[in-house]
């Protein structure tokens, strides 16, 4: 990405120093602090100088050194953990920063909760929100061995994301998805009993055998199903016949349906 535009410099530094109405406002000794937390190196104490002016200089040089900590600074301040005392301060933060990023072409995203800059065209279509897990995996599976074999796909999907390798993510989380509906159809009591032995049950059957129960909603349902699919591009003939290959948007899609999935069966796990 390219340089910020001095004109942002000025806003940003105002954001930081946060004198504007309902903005989170830092004094003089919390200005190197803050930017420390953001990750900055050999950051000098305030001088007593204005504020704003200190903190603009100091973009300005950190500019011209490393564009990177400029963008530590944005990411600091779309971060909720700068915001543990104050949270209502969040969102009036995040709202203007999201302003003075769109005349950049970038805009704060979030996966897994922590915020990153993404590439932002405001004549595209926004693109929908991530359902974002809401619980542990130890939430749901009772079994310890297998919960640390889940968790442990659910890392290595989230490298495979963040490394472009949307396939291999899609298949993962199509692997993990199975592990946890055959652990529910083994561990939890069922009204409607499976049509077939689970060593002989697939994915399509194990998603309808817990929405069947109640355990997943009608949402969770459908979505798994267009998972079940794209999971099976592990297949290169499959990926041919469809002409289709996994990108971005799709493990998107498929992580907004595990998140759902997982957060369904926790809700329902029997107390």
């Amino acid at each position: 990405m390219e340089n910020f535009d001095d004109s942002t410099l000025d806003e940003l530094a105002a954001m930081v120093c946060g004198d504007e109405p309902g903005m989170k406002r830092r004094r003089g000794w919390e200005l190197a602090l803050f930017l420390r937390r953001a990750g900055w190196e050999d950051v000098p104490d305030h001088d007593g100088s204005p504020r704003q002016r200190w903190v603009l200089d100091l973009l300005r040089e950190r500019k011209e050194d490393d564009a990177g900590d400029v963008e530590r600074v944005v990411l600091r301040m779309a971060d909720r953990r700068e915001y543990q005392q104050q949270p209502s301060e969040y969102d009036p933060v995040i709202e203007r920063l999201q302003e003075v990023l769109a005349l950049e072409g970038r805009r704060i995203d979030y996966r897994n909760g922590q915020p990153f800059l993404v590439e932002y065209d405001p004549d595209e279509p926004p693109r929908l929100q991530r359902v974002e897990l809401k619980v542990a995996i130890t939430d749901i599976v009772s079994d310890p061995d297998l919960a640390r074999a889940v968790q442990l796909r659910l890392d290595e999907a989230h490298i495979c994301q963040e490394h472009g390798a949307y396939t291999s993510a899609v298949i993962m989380l199509g692997s993990l998805l199975e592990g946890v509906l055959v652990h529910a159809a083994e561990a939890r009591p069922a009204n409607v009993p499976l049509p077939k032995p689970l060593r002989a049950t697939g994915l399509q059957d194990l998603v309808q055998h817990a929405h069947t129960n109640g355990w997943i909603d009608q949402d969770a349902k459908m979505a798994s199903e267009l998972l079940r699919t794209y999971r099976n591009l592990v297949h290169p003939l499959a990926e041919k016949r469809a002409k289709h290959s996994a990108d971005f948007d799709t493990a998107d899609l498929c992580w907004s349906t595990v998140n759902a999935v997982l957060n369904d069966l926790a809700a329902s796990k029997p107390q």
